[in-house]
C-alpha cells in the first residue's frame, strides 16, 4: 500500500510540474506576442501635451498602426502620425536659418530621443505658408475643420506668410491646436522614415473610444 501511495504522489508531482511548465510557456508566448505586436503591428501611445486639442486630449490613449510604414505605403494630408522629431525640437531648433515670416524649411540632421504626435498638413512638393493659424498650400487656404485657433493671438508661429517648399520624401507636421503646438513650423518637415505609424483609433478614456 505504501508503494502505491508513493507512486501516486510521484505521479502527482510530475503532473504539477508539467502544469507549471505549461503555464510558463503560455506566459512567455503571450509576452512575446504582445511585444511583437507592439514592435511590428500596433502600438499604444499616450497623448503627452495639448498640441492636438480638441482632437486629442492630454492623457488620452490611441492605437498606432506600425505596419503601414514597413509596407512602404504613403501618407496623406490629414493623417495623424506618431513620429520621432528632429533633435532640438524641444527647443525649437531649425536645421537652417528660416528667414523672417517663413516656416522652418529643413530639420536638424539627427533624431530626438522622444516621440511626437501631429497631423500631416503638407507633403513633398507642396508650397506651404501659415496665415492666422490656417494652412495655405500653393496659395490656397485649406479646409481644416479640426484646427483650433483659439490660442492664435500674438503667436509668431500662427503667421508665417512667406511660403517654403516641402522637400520630396518629407512631411510637414502640425498640431491641431495651432497656437499651442511646437511643430514643423519651428523645427522643419520630417523624413518619412522617421514615422513610427499612423494613429487610427482611441481606446481611453471610455467616453472617447472610436476611430480617428
Amino acid at each position: 500500500m505504501a508503494r502505491r501511495y508513493q507512486a501516486r504522489t510521484a505521479d502527482g508531482k510530475k503532473t504539477a510540474l508539467g502544469s507549471l511548465l505549461e503555464l510558463v510557456v503560455i506566459v512567455v508566448v503571450a509576452l512575446g506576442l504582445a511585444l511583437g505586436i507592439q514592435a511590428f503591428i500596433v502600438k499604444p501611445f499616450r497623448i503627452p501635451s495639448e498640441s492636438m486639442v480638441p482632437t486629442l486630449e492630454v492623457g488620452q490613449r490611441v492605437l498606432v498602426d506600425r505596419l503601414t510604414p514597413k509596407l512602404g505605403n504613403d501618407y496623406e494630408r490629414g493623417d495623424i502620425l506618431v513620429f520621432t522629431p528632429p533633435k532640438g525640437a524641444d527647443s525649437d531648433a531649425c536645421g537652417v536659418q528660416p528667414g523672417p515670416g517663413r516656416p522652418c524649411p529643413r530639420p536638424t540632421s539627427d533624431r530626438a530621443d522622444t516621440d511626437f504626435i501631429k497631423r500631416v498638413v503638407a507633403v513633398g512638393g507642396d508650397r506651404i505658408s501659415i496665415r492666422g493659424g490656417h494652412v495655405y498650400l500653393n496659395g490656397r487656404r485649406q479646409d481644416e475643420p479640426f484646427a483650433n485657433l483659439s490660442a492664435c493671438t500674438s503667436n509668431d508661429e500662427c503667421d508665417m506668410p512667406r511660403p517654403i517648399s516641402v522637400p520630396k520624401g518629407y512631411l510637414f507636421m502640425m498640431g491641431d491646436n495651432r497656437g499651442a503646438s511646437a511643430d514643423s513650423r519651428l523645427w522643419g518637415p520630417i523624413p518619412k522614415d522617421w514615422v513610427i505609424g499612423s494613429a487610427f483609433a482611441t481606446y481611453w478614456p471610455p467616453r472617447k473610444i472610436g476611430a480617428l
